[in-house]
């Protein structure tokens, strides 16, 4: 039987008021799957109840560490659970965020610019898709400017905003003084597999974008985005695989937000076949 390898490094909690299932059940799924590992990265609070919707309240962050504390005891010895964050990133919020990552220990902290919030789209959205998507790149630039984060998350969710206005060859040069700017941080970005069950259905980011990445030497982790203990490790095999036919060698992930590196071949042994539903 083959050595477990990986970590599921994306994942949700019902703290987030949009994701279905215990982390217990994330665990599990990931256990069933042959993971080594699972980071919880659930929604971070923002200031001022930003996006309270979408995301747990600032008052409940010690409930949500408690929860992922109880389940990392609950699976000792079969599944390793740690606590991550999927922490927003727009202009102004670096000082909340600094001080959120500090309050506890963290092992993974994904950035995200959700371009497609009600906060986030009032302040910058101004009927252009085009230049919105231009602003996108230059947030996602920004945000491994910053140093808060380990992995950029989705780094192409912008194409899902306006699927009939994204035209790769127009936003290229976009994205490649994008990728520029964040080769220089050392930050990793991320394969995000969920984005096949979204408006243009391939993952984020799409072959292209990998590619530019690659020829960067940025490091890719591999995230399912899952708000469904199902979709944990979703589709892993077929991300590995583009990976390694475009020619990355390894696959990374995050503990104690030191970034670690697993060949894609010995990543692909250890996967166990998706449970049938």
């Amino acid at each position: 039987m083959s050595v477990p390898l990986l970590y599921e490094s994306h994942c949700h909690t019902p703290l987030c008021k949009h994701a279905f299932g215990q982390p217990g059940e994330y665990a599990a799924r990931a256990e069933a799957r042959g993971l080594r590992g699972i980071i919880i990265t659930c929604h971070a609070p923002l200031p001022d109840g930003l996006g309270i919707d979408h995301r747990m309240a600032p008052e409940e962050f010690e409930t949500y560490v408690d929860l992922v504390a109880r389940t990392r005891a609950e699976f000792a010895g079969r599944v390793d659970v740690r606590l991550g964050l999927e922490s927003d990133y727009f202009p102004g919020v670096e000082a909340w965020a600094e001080k959120l990552h500090a309050r506890v220990p963290l092992h993974h902290v994904l950035g995200s610019v959700h371009m497609q919030v009600t906060h986030y789209k009032a302040k910058y959205f101004t009927g252009d898709p085009y230049a919105y998507q231009q602003l996108y790149f230059t947030h996602v630039a920004e945000s491994a400017e910053t140093g808060l984060f380990d992995t950029l998350a989705h780094p192409d969710l912008v194409k899902n905003e306006a699927p009939t206005a994204w035209d790769f060859a127009r936003i290229r040069p976009d994205i490649e003084r994008a990728l520029d700017r964040i080769a220089r941080t050392g930050v990793a970005m991320e394969l995000n597999t969920s984005g096949l069950n979204k408006a243009l259905p391939e993952m984020n980011p799409g072959p292209e974008m990998l590619k530019m990445i690659r020829e960067r030497g940025i490091p890719v982790v591999l995230g399912s985005d899952a708000h469904r203990p199902a979709r944990v490790a979703d589709r892993y095999e077929q991300a590995l695989a583009q990976l390694e036919s475009l020619g990355f060698k390894t696959i990374s992930f995050f503990l104690d937000r030191r970034r670690q590196d697993v060949p894609i071949a010995d990543a692909l042994a250890s996967l166990r076949p998706a449970p049938i539903a």
